[in-house]
């Protein structure tokens, strides 16, 4: 499919990776602006087989018939040289994965928008989305900034909140902001070219930081207390999963309750099975699990797993490391 052949209002560089960035650049063609040009990470190895594949935002751009350029360094002189000649009104950054020098920032007349996951100044930062639900935020949102040499440290230009449900993870949350973006970027860019655009300085006495998720964030402590691994559950899903080891094999847990009732035992502890969920102590209350996923097996709910394997009451779950 090529790109839409309407009136556009504004010549833009879109740099984006994720399938975070998608709707964005999405929206950026709908309204009738001018992509010129995408932007996005190298190609890499995926899967089992290790088959090189594109970027979730090359995919759309190549259905729109834009041009895809995939810099090793974003901040290289001849990359940087090649933006300047396409002079471009305005660049707009979504997840893109690289900080970019000054000398790319002051490129388009209008300046690079960058699309954040929070609601800035707080979780600045790789993962604002997986944290807010770790942290029990009951309100996150989408920030529009200028971007600086620094990492999200731009004045805020425009904000869009939303609440998070109660059973809130980090990949439902992830596409409700994803969508709020696309949304948001068209505002701030009409703002911008009309010349009504207010930049706030961010707050940095209200700044937090939280960095890259990692693989081993999921091992589970169960001397935690059960609202906490809940959380940490939800915030975790899909990627990278809370987890446990039972008999020297993973278990990752995918939906639970936190329950304020206490047992006699050990933290990590089975003190109750049932119909449906496995009663885990942890260090304040009791994780009710509901549904898991055997190393090697499919997700289920904990009732099928329990009936096709035994968990006596009293086995305890060890962290993996």
């Amino acid at each position: 499919m090529r790109q839409r052949k309407v009136k556009s209002r504004m010549r833009i560089v879109f740099m984006g990776t994720p399938d975070f960035s998608v709707p964005a650049l999405t929206a950026l063609v709908e309204a009738g602006h001018d992509v010129i040009a995408v932007v996005t990470q190298p190609d890499k190895p995926k899967g089992r087989g290790k088959l090189v594949q594109m970027t979730p935002v090359k995919e759309k751009a190549l259905e729109y018939g834009i041009p895809v350029y995939q810099p090793v360094k974003a901040r290289d002189p001849e990359f940087v040289s090649l933006l300047k000649e396409m002079n471009p009104d305005a660049m707009v950054v979504a997840a893109f994965g690289q900080l970019l020098p000054k000398t790319l920032l002051d490129i388009p007349q209008y300046g690079c928008v960058n699309i954040h996951a929070s609601l800035l100044p707080k979780y600045r930062g790789a993962a604002p989305i997986q944290f807010a639900v770790i942290n029990g935020e009951s309100v996150s949102g989408i920030t529009t900034m200028m971007m600086a040499p620094t990492l999200d440290t731009g004045d805020i230009l425009d904000q869009e909140s939303v609440a998070l449900d109660e059973k809130e993870t980090g990949g439902s949350l992830h596409d409700k902001l994803s969508a709020i973006g696309g949304r948001l970027i068209i505002k701030t860019l009409k703002k911008l070219e009309d010349g009504t655009a207010v930049r706030t300085v961010q707050d940095e006495e209200k700044m937090t930081y939280f960095g890259m998720l990692k693989k081993s964030m999921g091992d589970i402590d169960w001397n935690q207390d059960a609202a906490s691994i809940e959380r940490l559950i939800r915030g975790l899903n899909p990627w990278p999963s809370a987890y446990t080891s039972w008999e020297g094999k993973t278990i990752k847990l995918w939906e639970a309750d936190a329950l304020e009732e206490e047992y006699e035992g050990a933290c990590g502890q089975v003190v109750k099975t049932g119909k449906d969920c496995l009663y885990v102590k942890t260090g304040k209350g009791i994780l009710a699990v509901k549904e898991l996923q055997l190393q090697g097996k499919k997700r289920m709910d904990t009732g099928a797993f329990l009936r096709g394997y035994q968990i006596a009451e009293g086995t305890v779950f060890e962290r993996s490391i």
